[in-house]
């Protein structure tokens, strides 16, 4: 005679479940936040009454308030209208200088001082960087269980998730802890894009300081003060590394020659045209260039052909 032997799965401890539940939820909003209430609602143990059923309710209530979010139109919103070729968001714990590094960066005059949360919301504007306009963005110092929505961080971190590269700021007189934890709370969101720390106040302390922040953090690291034409310089050259995009320098009737065009790396002759007009795309033949992707000047090209940064396009 053989027995089977029914083996019936006991759930998790419920204070381990609720930890987990919130591991999930971390990062999502809207109609994202929703499925996945209702996903774990599905998986969770059918129970009417205990610490389960409490699990449930909540996860139910949850569901509710998030479509009553969802549906919510804020009018204190702090959404940031994207201006410039890209947008880079200076991120970091609070008075890391991020404002300072902005005004010294642009025209725009920032409150300014030596204490805490002197930002309140996100400060956009657009600078010049190599012949474009490329858009910064101060977001107020980002604090422990930002995700949580301390400190408001889940609205901050929205307005991140937007933004096309981070720059992380860090005071150079100040310990590194502070800077690890922002990375944290990015980490914990689920915010991955191309970032560079800028280590701010350089003047006050050593350019050995960079190396090491870039060792501890594992990013590229770059040294700046507002006080050092030269450090702003190099960090305007770091900041159109990090847009990640290329320029090229159209020659067509009724198009400023000496203003370039913001192209993404691989972008082709064709591309180039469809930035102007998709009427010159629909007629482009091909194009003369001029530049590092030509072989010499002036060299004719098919639509097709791969341009680099910095290359010259007459349009044919």
């Amino acid at each position: 005679m053989s027995f089977e032997r029914k083996v019936i799965a006991m759930p998790m401890p419920h204070r381990t479940q609720m930890q987990v539940i919130k591991r999930r939820l971390v990062g999502k909003e809207g109609g994202e936040r929703i499925k996945e209430l209702r996903a774990i609602l599905a998986e969770l143990p059918g129970y009417k009454s205990g610490p389960y059923a409490d699990i449930r309710k909540w996860v139910t209530g949850q569901i509710e308030e998030s479509r009553v979010r969802k549906k919510a139109v804020h009018r204190d919103s702090i959404a940031v209208r994207r201006e410039g070729a890209a947008q880079i968001a200076l991120v970091g714990p609070p008075n890391a200088g991020k404002s300072s590094l902005l005004q010294a960066l642009s025209s725009i005059q920032i409150k300014t001082g030596d204490y805490a949360f002197t930002t309140t919301r996100p400060v956009p504007s657009v600078t010049r960087i190599h012949g474009l306009p490329v858009q910064l963005v101060e977001i107020p110092g980002l604090i422990e269980g930002a995700t949580e929505d301390r400190g408001g961080g889940r609205a901050l971190l929205g307005v991140l998730r937007g933004a096309d590269a981070i720059v992380l700021c860090h005071d150079a007189t100040a310990p590194l802890e502070a800077l690890r934890s922002v990375q944290a709370e990015l980490e914990a969101a689920g915010i991955e894009k191309r970032t560079l720390v800028a280590v701010t106040k350089l003047d006050e302390a050593g350019s050995a300081l960079v190396d090491e922040v870039a060792r501890k953090t594992g990013l590229s690291a770059i040294g700046v003060s507002v006080l050092d034409d030269e450090s702003l310089e190099g960090f305007r050259d770091a900041l159109w590394e990090l847009t990640g995009l290329i320029r090229v320098y159209l020659r067509s009737p009724g198009l400023d020659e000496t203003e370039p065009r913001a192209l993404v790396p691989g972008s082709t002759v064709l591309d180039a045209a469809q930035s102007v007009h998709h009427q010159l795309a629909a007629t482009c033949a091909g194009a003369r260039v001029s530049g590092p992707s030509a072989k010499f000047d002036q060299q004719r090209v098919g639509r097709d052909h791969v341009l680099a940064d910095g290359d010259t396009v007459e349009i044919v």
